[in-house]
């Protein structure tokens, strides 16, 4: 347990921000398998639109600090190319 004020101002901040990491992460990946969804039902119409929606969302998430740059390049590259695929 923290013993002086600032401690546990730490803890408050820490834990609403955990708080807040966990819910961007969680909306990007509905996003990621939104996209997913699209390209096993072959529906390249809603496939392209969700991914320029995934797109956003995880460059909003690598602003905020939440993911890596590199994870987020390399999560949107593997989507892009599961898209072109579908034609």
């Amino acid at each position: 347990m923290a013993h002086n004020k600032s401690s546990k101002k730490r803890i408050v901040t820490g834990e609403r921000n955990r708080l807040r990491n966990q819910a961007i992460k969680s909306r990007t990946k509905t996003f990621v398998k939104k996209v997913l969804a699209a390209v096993e039902a072959n529906n390249v119409d809603e496939a392209k639109t969700a991914l320029s929606a995934v797109y956003k969302e995880l460059d909003k998430a690598v602003t905020k600090g939440v993911l890596k740059a590199n994870t987020v390049s390399r999560t949107k590259s593997r989507l892009a190319l599961k898209v072109k695929a579908l034609g």
